[in-house]
């Protein structure tokens, strides 16, 4: 039995989340302006989806993250999400063990992680593009893109010490790679609040652009940079990225050996080539 399609860009259809496609650039709204971006039940179901609606457009090349309203996000929004550790008992009111109720949360909590691994485990380039607060949540969403991008007025933060939790979503796992164990150790601790001045000296974001509206231009102007190059050496070379993590160098020269080896017989190569030698920019198919 042949398993059900997943959602495409023209299928899919959220209440917190939006996509828009010019070209070979998607943009992943945050749509929940309202309600400042908090990371409700829809956003943790949605996100994956999303997701998958856009690696299934080939004509798709880059992906930034953006969000509508004054601020990227809040965070997790712990009014709607207040049920995360799981009912305290059963329907007819008996009492569930805490056994019970800590395998409820710990399924709960890998599905969010879930969510967000959707976003690093895509294999196009994604950029966030941040603005206002990035709480909580956001920034383990953030952490998962490849590149970040902030506003001046952006204000970041590893707040969940503050709410008495530890960050469990993906940050404290992807930092470290980003901006250093001693950084990420500082922020989460404090749960403090840092500005995008602060964020770009210590590497968590790549530059600063003066306002939202500027910030978003310059995503998108980065992306379409990026898909002007050929699809398979820009995933190839994510893919070669991720893979080198906790490698040895040894390591990663053999994985990317043989991952070259197999992209010699591609068409863009050759378009590269010919490019090349004819003097005029290439135009590649991604085959």
């Amino acid at each position: 039995m042949t398993p059900p399609a997943g959602p495409s860009l023209t299928t899919f259809a959220s209440d917190v989340l939006a996509i828009e496609v010019d070209g070979p650039v998607a943009t992943l709204w945050l749509d929940r302006a309202e309600k400042r971006n908090a990371l409700g039940p829809a956003f943790w179901s949605d996100l994956p989806r999303a997701m998958a609606a856009i690696g299934s457009e080939p004509e798709v090349r880059a992906v930034v993250v953006a969000a509508r309203g004054p601020h990227f996000t809040v965070g997790l929004d712990l009014v709607a999400m207040a049920g995360l550790a799981g009912p305290a008992s059963l329907g007819d009111g008996a009492p569930l063990s805490m056994a019970s109720r800590a395998r409820s949360a710990r399924a709960e909590v890998l599905r969010l992680q879930a969510a967000v691994t959707s976003v690093a485990g895509c294999p196009l380039p994604m950029i966030a593009a941040i603005h206002g607060y990035c709480i909580g949540g956001g920034v383990d969403l953030i952490a998962a893109c490849d590149i970040r991008l902030a506003s001046a007025d952006a204000l970041l933060s590893v707040r969940e010490a503050k709410v008495a939790i530890v960050a469990d979503l993906g940050s404290l796992q992807r930092l470290p790679h980003i901006i250093g164990k001693g950084h990420v150790a500082e922020l989460a601790y404090t749960g403090k609040d840092i500005t995008a001045e602060r964020a770009e000296s210590i590497g968590l974001v790549n530059r600063v652009s003066a306002d939202a509206a500027a910030v978003l231009a310059d995503a998108r102007a980065l992306a379409a940079e990026i898909a002007d190059n050929s699809p398979l050496a820009v995933q190839g070379t994510k893919a070669v990225l991720n893979a080198s993590e906790g490698h040895s160098v040894a390591d990663g020269l053999e994985y990317v050996a043989t991952w070259n080896a197999g992209a010699l017989a591609s068409d863009d190569l050759v378009e590269a080539m010919t490019a090349f030698m004819e003097k005029r920019p290439a135009v590649y198919t991604g085959r």
